[in-house]
């Protein structure tokens, strides 16, 4: 497969003794290469290559909408740790392939088993593209346990598959279609790759970029494991990008300004809108990469901004009373802009090289932005005028705040001398084995207090609620007794001036608040402030949040505490599995085999729950487990109308309701070759409708539902037997078994939900939740940065109707309400 060149003389035999001679030097290619130095090729073999797999990928897809022939991108995560990105392209070309250094071997396979064979390298398939360097999609299939291609191209629907990087078999014509594109599926190689768990909120921020960068480009992302789902479509291009970032705020002019031109091969686009917030929000990209590093666009076009609205405010004579020139800060003040440039040979820098590097592109930034925002203040004096008076405003706030933290200052507080009367600091002087506790009201700072460990736990108890600061400016914050404490006991300084990451004195800060609707809401407050004003800390990855127990479980007289509901269902299996027995056909289950089995009754019901949000849930399950519905099936009409009998019979005997309104359809799916099966139900007064074709009986998803079964088949046909205490229980069906047992297990159980940390003592606060080798910390990391803004103006901002909006959509996703 891999084409490896025969040398025209026998290389030297290295020695045995290691030397460096003619037999050391090798010559790695194909596979063999990118297998063995996969850095080289995707960057690491961790969370940036591993996301990496799936952009090379859609980059594709989004070539193909750049070249104006797809419209939709679809990207699945799917249960079994695979994913999937399907578009509606013109499908990649199947057939020998022309060149005869090929040997006739087929397109498909030129394109994804050799590198650096594409469409991108000046024949005109792609005037524009993502990647210049050919090795993309080749490289995920190498680094693949598995790769699966499905094309729709010129009527027909091809199959293809590798392992590793191996062709398993040739290209195949399976079926007929008069639609279009490429369905690419795989799952990363574990023997490769250090981390193989996709991570919704990174792919979804990327695929967010990918959609605003491309007009009109309608691009979904799903995850299948946590029933996640967002779609992405904006007509508006980057103008869409900065209305979307200020939805949730009071923009100061109705329409962004905007600007697309080019100068010396660069071209320049770019979207500013301001608010009446007080961050500044800026994003970057060169050629659709995120610069999250900046670089010479965004230096370029901080430059010109400045100097421009400088000029036209003192033409204008709006600034006359100002006692200070504006500064770039202030003249960014409440600002939302996208910057996207494109060039022929981007040069990045930086640790992940998201840092654009070309020198001239600073100048030449510069001087379009000039020009192009020199002429939009000329010709719209109104909205020009709006945004020199808010600059202005900044610049006052900015004097204000000086003055109110030398105040401050003169009080001694923040000067770092003297640390807030109420912190209960630790002994160690050393940050980095340091930790912070900010806990909510006094009862539990005083547990917390006297449960903490001396040496290297410092605790700072918060009276009552903090104050907001996404609707509070700077000075007014610094009024504020209980922020100045935190930034007092937090070392780093506050303000563009003073703050310095650098020197803070805790690289743990811990939040502790109660589980419940007060908690949830200081806690909120906390991380707005930690977000808005030190969002360097979180980058450090020093912002935690502490996990107390959900609840405290009393049998026999002894007390364990449970984190959570998943928690408590694993705590009921194992009382279960120890004092019950099901008597099945196949045998007696009881101890590590029944717990097993409830423990795939556990996952299967969540996967069930899951698939509702697109097929009835019932039917699924009725299919799974009352009749043998499968891809070979489909190929069968006569087999396809007894599975519905089947089904229809299971339904009859376990949920004889749902047949009230349920109907029935075998249709034709050519593209399969095959049949589906549509099926429509009843669920709250309309009908719902769920087809189950090829796609959905070979997904991952339905594929471990039938595993599943296939385990539960093994006990033998229901009812079963459930031996609980000195009684039997018959159950119909294995979730009845399930119900039954954990039914039992509650008996004589005393379960405590906590909601406030001070109904803890010292002692159990020591235990549960700040002891290092029994707690537990969720670190708060920002996955996707827009959608964190986004949820931060949403829920803490002065807009009520994007909130009550938010809280409209959402009702129905609520778990543990609390009132």
């Amino acid at each position: 497969m891999e084409n490896l060149p025969t040398p025209a003389t026998p290389a030297a035999p290295s020695s045995s003794s290691g030397d460096y001679d003619a037999g050391a030097i090798t010559k790695l290619e194909g596979a063999e290469a990118v297998r063995k130095r996969p850095g080289m090729y995707i960057g690491d073999t961790v969370h940036y290559g591993l996301h990496k797999l799936v952009y090379e990928v859609v980059d594709n897809s989004v070539d193909e909408a750049l070249a104006g022939h797809c419209t939709d991108i679809e990207v699945v995560i799917h249960v079994d740790g695979s994913l999937s990105v399907q578009d509606n392209g013109r499908g990649i070309p199947v057939g020998p392939h022309p060149d005869p250094k090929f040997k006739g071997k087929d397109t498909l396979d030129v394109v994804l088993t050799e590198l650096h064979a594409g469409s991108k390298f000046g024949n005109g398939a792609y005037k524009v593209s993502g990647g210049l360097h050919g090795v993309g999609v080749t490289c995920v299939n190498f680094l693949s346990e598995w790769f699966k291609v499905r094309i729709q191209r010129a009527g027909k629907v091809y199959e293809h598959s590798y392992a590793r990087g191996v062709p398993q078999d040739a290209v195949t014509v399976v079926g007929e279609t008069d639609k279009r594109g490429t369905l690419i599926s795989f799952k990363p190689d574990p023997t490769i790759m250090e981390v193989v768990d996709f991570n919704f909120e990174t792919l979804s921020q990327r695929m967010r970029e990918l959609a605003f960068l491309n007009a009109g480009l309608r691009i979904v992302i799903r995850d299948m494991r946590i029933g996640k789902e967002h779609e992405f479509k904006f007509d508006g291009g980057i103008v869409s990008f900065v209305e979307y970032i200020n939805k949730a705020k009071e923009a100061l002019h109705d329409k962004p300004i905007h600007f697309s031109t080019e100068r010396e091969g660069l071209a320049l686009e770019i979207a500013l809108q301001w608010n009446d917030g007080y961050d500044e929000r800026i994003y970057t990209f060169a050629n659709n990469i995120n610069t999250h590093e900046g670089g010479t666009h965004l230096s370029g076009m901080k430059a010109a901004l400045t100097r421009t609205l400088n000029t036209y405010a003192e033409k204008s004579g709006v600034w006359k009373d100002l006692k200070e020139t504006p500064t770039g800060e202030d003249a960014r003040e409440g600002l939302s802009a996208v910057i996207s440039v494109k060039l022929s040979n981007p040069q990045f820098e930086g640790q992940t090289k998201t840092k654009l590097g070309n020198s001239e592109v600073k100048g030449l930034v510069e001087q379009m932005v000039n020009d192009q925002l020199a002429t939009f203040l000329e010709e719209n004096p109104i909205v020009a005028k709006k945004i020199v008076m808010k600059i202005g405003d900044a610049t006052r706030a900015r004097i204000a705040a000086r003055k109110a933290r030398e105040t401050v200052r003169r009080k001694g507080i923040l000067d770092g001398g003297s640390l807030p009367g109420k912190l209960a600091d630790c002994q160690s002087r050393d940050p980095s084995e340091s930790e912070l506790y900010l806990v909510e009201g006094d009862s539990a700072g005083g547990s917390a207090k006297q449960g903490r460990d001396r040496r290297n736990q410092a605790i700072l108890p918060l009276r009552g609620k903090i104050l907001n600061v996404e609707k509070a400016r700077f000075e007014k914050m610094l009024t504020s007794a209980e922020i100045v404490t935190l930034i007092t006991a937090l070392g780093t300084g506050i303000g563009r001036e003073d703050y310095d990451p650098t020197k803070a004195r805790y690289h743990r800060i811990i939040l502790m608040t109660d589980a419940d609707v007060d908690g949830s809401h200081i806690r909120t407050l906390l991380l707005t402030f930690f977000y808005r004003q030190m969002p360097e800390l979180i980058q450090s990855g020093y912002l935690y949040i502490a996990q107390p127990p959900l609840y405290k479980v009393t049998r026999n007289k002894k007390d364990l505490y449970v984190k959570d509901q998943r928690g408590l269902n694993d705590y009921l299996l194992r009382i279960a599995s120890d004092h019950s027995r099901v008597v099945t056909p196949g045998g007696e289950l009881g101890g590590s085999e029944l717990r097993s089995l409830l423990e795939k009754v556990l996952t299967y019901e969540e996967r069930l729950e899951k698939l509702a949000a697109r097929r009835d849930a019932r039917v699924v399950d009725a299919l799974v487990q009352g009749s043998s519905l499968n891809v070979a099936t489909l190929s069968n009409e006569a087999l396809l109308g007894e599975q519905v009998a089947q089904l229809r019979a299971y339904l009859q005997m376990r949920m004889p309701d749902t047949l009230g309104r349920m109907e029935t359809a075998i249709v034709d799916d050519p593209e399969a070759q095959a049949k589906k099966l549509v099926v429509k139900t009843d669920i709250n007064g309309g009908l719902r409708q769920s087809v189950f074709d090829h796609a959905f009986l070979s997904s991952p998803e339905y594929q471990e539902l039938a595993s599943l079964h296939d385990a539960f088949a093994s006990l033998g046909k229901a009812p079963y037997k459930v031996k609980v205490g000195d009684g039997e229980v018959l159950a119909l069906s294995v979730q009845e078994v399930l119900e039954a047992v954990r039914k039992d297990a509650q008996k004589g159980l005393g379960l405590q939900r906590y909601k406030g940390l001070g109904e803890m003592n010292p002692e159990q606060l020591w235990e549960t939740t700040m002891n290092p080798a029994t707690r537990t910390l969720l670190q708060v990391r920002v996955e996707d940065a827009v959608e964190s803004d986004e949820i931060f103006s949403l829920l803490m901002g002065e807009a009520v109707e994007p909130r009550r909006e938010f809280i409209e959509r959402n009702a129905l996703n609520v778990q543990n309400l609390d009132i």
